[in-house]
């Protein structure tokens, strides 16, 4: 495999538009992109190619590339709108990243107004104003923040977008490796206190797709995406459960398709031919690959 990715654009683009032209969609909505500012994007990538104790195993990435070629490249795979899926790490970083994502879908008019938020005494603050510019989906990384999403110093920003019907992306599954507040548990006790959060759980929830699929049962704004899962990459660690394919049409209006570009270790059409050989029919992938997120984000 090209690492630059170079070699498996045409494949990617003429795959996509005939899975496009069949299925008579007007595009692809990818609610789970990577877009960030320059110097953090190095960092996640360095980290990808140290095989860093969250992966563990190889990851090349496939879609290394400058941002224009990025933004390129997804246009050239007719992906009508997608994120900008920045997280924080630390204090004090993610107004910045804020500023950042704002201006970024200023210039990129397929890109969705994404935002961020940590647990800290702004954070309140700060995601109110990006509410208020037009953020139309956040993004919470339980396990590279290492926070508790129970923290009550994210209380008002659970309320705050329980109250705006923003949703956020958050990865609280414990997939690729767990950490300390990472599992339904946690963002569980969350729901019970804020039962109308919009959540769309990144990975499909992986490994615990059972337990995040009940959540789903229960809470009626929760949402997933389909995120490296049921691609071969995931499904040689953490197949999902064979049982459960059928909650999957049961669930048909609230999963969304998500890919990790740039961050993945194998070719963007892989990621839709995994959702094709689940053979769940036409009318399911048409909703999770387009409709679902056009009737989330207004249509795009």
């Amino acid at each position: 495999m090209n690492s630059s990715g170079v070699a498996e654009v045409p494949a990617d683009e003429a795959y996509l538009a005939e899975f496009r032209q069949r299925l008579e969609l007007p595009g692809i909505i990818d609610v789970h992109t990577h877009f960030m500012p320059h110097r953090v994007l190095r960092k996640v990538w360095a980290y990808f190619d140290e095989a860093g104790p969250l992966t563990g195993r190889p990851w090349p990435i496939t879609y290394r590339a400058d941002e224009s070629v990025r933004l390129d490249t997804l246009r050239r795979f007719g992906i009508r709108a997608f994120t900008a899926l920045v997280y924080p790490h630390r204090p004090d970083m993610a107004a910045w990243l804020n500023e950042w994502t704002a201006e970024f879908a200023a210039e990129v008019p397929e890109c969705l107004h994404t935002a961020t938020y940590y647990p800290e005494a702004s954070a309140a603050g700060y995601v109110a104003a990006a509410v208020d510019q037009g953020a139309r989906v956040f993004k919470a990384h339980i396990q590279v923040g290492a926070y508790d999403p129970r923290d009550p110093l994210l209380d008002p920003v659970w309320g705050l977008l329980e109250d705006a019907g923003v949703p956020t992306v958050i990865h609280c599954g414990s997939g690729p490796a767990p950490g300390a507040f990472t599992g339904p548990g946690p963002i569980a006790e969350v729901l019970r206190r804020f039962p109308r959060l919009p959540l769309i759980v990144a990975h499909m929830g992986m490994p615990e797709y059972r337990d995040f699929l009940d959540l789903a049962d229960r809470y009626s704004e929760v949402r997933l995406d389909t995120t490296m899962a049921f691609t071969d990459f995931a499904e040689a660690d953490v197949p999902f459960p064979v049982a459960d394919r059928q909650r999957l049409i049961d669930h048909g209006d609230r999963i969304m398709f998500g890919s990790d570009f740039p961050n993945i270790p194998y070719p963007y059409r892989h990621a839709v031919q995994a959702l094709e050989r689940l053979e769940l029919g036409d009318e399911w992938l048409r909703r999770v690959c387009y409709r679902n997120a056009a009737d989330q984000f207004g249509r795009v």
